[in-house]
């Protein structure tokens, strides 16, 4: 399904914020992993979050769920015997699995989005694996991929962090259940680290014992480790709120997002303050963040690595800023659903903005007055992408449409519906 995106000047309301997507996954496999009953409450719903469920149901927890919460029976060290694992989409749900599933004898994840996650690359991780004794059958490090596990071992293992941290994360899921204890080294550089931070607050809620270093580049993992059953609260959700924010910033607003934790840890929080950096009128108080936006934004320079999922959405409204914005430190971008920097500036410019990019750069020269839209664009079936166009489409002259825009369901299945309930006139059309 096709969005068409229609100039709308004013937003006002308030809307409660999508739970964290990254906080429901790591709290899922937190709770598979335990032996006995965890809860979890305001679960996210999207296809990441489901294609974790999907998972861990097929490895052999129990789930049952009703409208604010989901308990799961977990399986402890023990993952039920399984051929083959459907992640569909899911880059950080497969690397996290990826790890867990050392523990299996053989399971084969598939590759059913070849255009998309099925070109991501994974040699970082299945190098890790290998050093644990696991055996990786792969296509140069891309789906279909196949681990033969059932005798992992722990020691001393080295993963690079340049490409993503959730290879990281997937081994400090693992590597508590293995009978040795283990060292993890980071090799060259560590991205998207505030994501770290979220892996270990989970783990240190289920029980587990990690000792990490101040700038997260070595850990000691303590083995025969057993995560126990408990009961977790998912916060509101950062990456998908960066959007809905920055929609309030470009337009005439008075918009309220409820449930935005002001200590949270996840990076994608700084949204507030670049917005803030960029003088849009807001203020965040007992987890609410009220943005009355006049449409006047100034540019800024931001280190991207620590919001990584907010990035996109911060270029949208710099699109409309006073002046030239930069994003540095997101290389990293160019390894998600799409190439983020690349092609989600292809689209950018079929709209009218004027963006250029550097290898780990996106540099933004803002148009205060709008740019001119009423073009066609490809999201790359990109959530991220879908959300941040739609953001330029509000302040666009004309309408834009936006191919394929159902696959914002991979993280914000109500992003559209929110919008709507804040005023903005956008509507499904058959592609």
């Amino acid at each position: 399904m096709d969005v068409i995106v229609n100039p709308t000047p004013n937003l006002n309301g308030e809307i409660g914020a999508l739970s964290s997507k990254n906080y429901t996954t790591r709290y899922l496999l937190a709770a598979a992993l335990a032996e006995g009953t965890s809860t979890i409450h305001f679960p996210a719903h999207s296809e990441d979050s489901d294609a974790m469920r999907r998972c861990i149901r097929d490895l052999g927890a129990v789930l049952e769920e009703d409208d604010s919460k989901i308990v799961i029976q977990g399986f402890g060290s023990r993952p039920r015997d399984v051929r083959e694992l459907n992640v569909g989409n899911a880059g950080a749900v497969l690397r996290f699995l990826m790890g867990v599933t050392a523990l299996c004898p053989e399971v084969t994840f598939v590759n059913t989005y070849p255009d998309s996650l099925g070109k991501r690359p994974h040699d970082d991780l299945i190098d890790a694996l290998g050093q644990m004794g696991v055996q990786v059958e792969h296509q140069q490090g891309r789906l279909p991929i196949t681990i033969k596990g059932g005798h992992a071992k722990g020691g001393h293992i080295r993963v690079s962090g340049s490409v993503s941290s959730q290879y990281l994360s997937a081994l400090l899921f693992v590597t508590p259940l293995l009978a040795e204890d283990s060292t993890i080294e980071v090799l060259n550089d560590l991205k998207s680290k505030v994501v770290i931070g979220q892996t270990l607050e989970v783990l240190a809620q289920a029980g587990i014992i990690i000792h990490a270093s101040d700038d997260y580049m070595s850990f000691r993992v303590p083995g025969g480790q057993a995560y126990k059953p408990t009961t977790y609260t998912v916060q509101g959700d950062y990456p998908g709120s960066a959007a809905v924010l920055a929609a309030a910033a470009v337009t005439q607003s008075d918009v309220k997002i409820l449930r935005l934790m002001e200590q949270s840890k996840q990076g994608e929080r700084a949204i507030v303050d670049v917005l803030r950096m960029m003088e849009v009128p807001l203020t965040h108080e007992n987890d609410v963040v009220h943005v009355q936006g006049n449409g006047r934004l100034k540019a800024i320079e931001f280190d991207g690595d620590a919001a990584t999922d907010a990035v996109l959405a911060m270029v949208a409204a710099a699109v409309f800023a006073e002046g030239t914005s930069r994003f540095y430190n997101v290389e990293n971008l160019r390894y998600k659903e799409c190439d983020r920097i690349t092609d989600y500036l292809n689209e950018l410019r079929k709209a009218g903005a004027n963006v250029e990019e550097r290898q780990a750069e996106i540099i933004v020269h803002g148009r205060p007055e709008g740019v001119e839209g009423g073009v066609e664009i490809n999201a790359h079936y990109d959530h991220r992408v879908i959300m941040a166009l739609t953001v330029v489409g509000l302040r666009a002259k004309q309408p834009i449409r936006i191919r394929d825009a159902h696959h914002v369901a991979k993280s914000y299945p109500q992003y559209f519906d929110h919008l709507q309930a804040l005023g903005a006139s956008v509507q499904w059309v058959k592609e």
